[in-house]
């Protein structure tokens, strides 16, 4: 059966797909047997690492990850030496690798789509998906996951689906703080010094906003990390680890971190620069209280179009966000994990 799944970020999308392949795969050498498309190199990394936490004692399935700025004649050696059973991947790279004739979809079996709906937006991307979609068997099960799937976005999916199931999944607090734009820098002081957070992501538009607010929070002695697209693969890679490892508790980032990335100790997301768009606001806050665990999102709305996509998200999505009161209950948003080597 086809599968479409819409669920809030952290509510386990991942693991649906990556456990329900490995136990359905019956690995044969020099043969991929399940395909992994998403739209960026740190998703596809993140994914990648995830097939292979779960394969742990599956010592006979191969995973190999695929995406771009990676000289492609070491992704060529590693297909022709030791073709994995899995692959992941963002479309341009696999798509290159197919057309060299490097890659053979021939015998997939499982074909899945993560964040399939920013794939899909894209032109471009939605080409080479459609063009390596062609290249798979008629017989195969496709899965398409992804935290929105607006109305404009359906109508390319069904091309890949037949009696697809729909899944949907919410939850999450949600409050908002009515301010200037001067105001910001000192109530998110006073926020991260109040509320008992784990890890916690502020959210900013612009890569130049994010330097800036990270370099203030250093100065102010909290112990922050920012990543953003004005940085290197290797360099983003790199610190995104440290982030999840727990050696830092504040990132400051754009929204190259606000879809599908799982750290799962954030607890507490604050959209210091409200987002362009409703979708946006999901997958922003989705980073908080994922897998279940409780979460609580905080946005700054500083002006009459931020109240506009305040509003949007509360219709969209059926919510009813409240201004933050005075005081809130520590235990609708806190949870306590084990932090190694955090730095204070």
């Amino acid at each position: 059966m086809d599968v479409i799944c819409q669920a809030k970020s952290g509510m386990g999308k991942t693991a649906v797909f990556v456990l329900s392949s490995l136990q359905q795969i019956e690995p044969s050498p020099g043969q991929v047997i399940a395909l992994v498309l998403c739209h960026t190199r740190e998703l596809a990394y993140q994914i990648c690492h995830e097939f292979e936490r779960f394969s742990t004692y599956l010592p006979d399935i191969k995973v190999a990850v695929f995406y771009g700025g990676v000289n492609i004649k070491v992704h060529k050696d590693l297909l022709k030496n030791e073709c994995p059973h899995i692959v992941v991947g963002t479309p341009g790279r696999i798509l290159a690798l197919t057309r060299d004739k490097d890659l053979s979809l021939k015998n997939v079996r499982h074909f899945i789509l993560d964040e399939c709906d920013k794939m899909l937006e894209s032109l471009d991307m939605r080409r080479d998906v459609q063009e390596i979609f062609k290249m798979t068997p008629h017989d195969k099960q496709v899965m398409m996951f992804s935290a929105t799937l607006s109305k404009e976005i359906r109508p390319p999916m069904e091309i890949y689906v037949d009696d697809e199931a729909k899944l949907t999944l919410h939850g999450l607090v949600q409050h908002y703080i009515k301010l200037s734009e001067l105001e910001k820098n000192r109530k998110l002081n006073d926020l991260l010094d109040a509320l008992d957070f784990n890890q916690v992501v502020i959210f900013v538009k612009s890569v130049s906003r994010a330097a800036e607010l990270n370099k203030l929070l250093v100065e102010c002695n909290f112990p922050s990390i920012c990543i953003h697209s004005g940085m290197s693969q290797e360099e983003r890679l790199t610190r995104y680890k440290g982030f999840k490892e727990g050696h830092k508790r504040i990132l400051v980032a754009t929204d190259l971190v606000g879809r599908g990335i799982d750290i799962e100790r954030v607890n507490i997301v604050i959209n210091y620069d409200m987002p362009d768009s409703a979708d946006t606001y999901l997958h922003r806050v989705g980073r908080a209280g994922r897998f279940g665990t409780k979460g609580l999102a905080i946005t700054f709305v500083s002006s009459a179009s931020d109240s506009d996509v305040l509003n949007q998200v509360q219709e969209r999505f059926e919510v009813d966000i409240k201004e933050l009161p005075e005081q809130i209950d520590t235990s609708t948003y806190s949870m306590f994990l084990f932090m190694p080597s955090i730095c204070f």
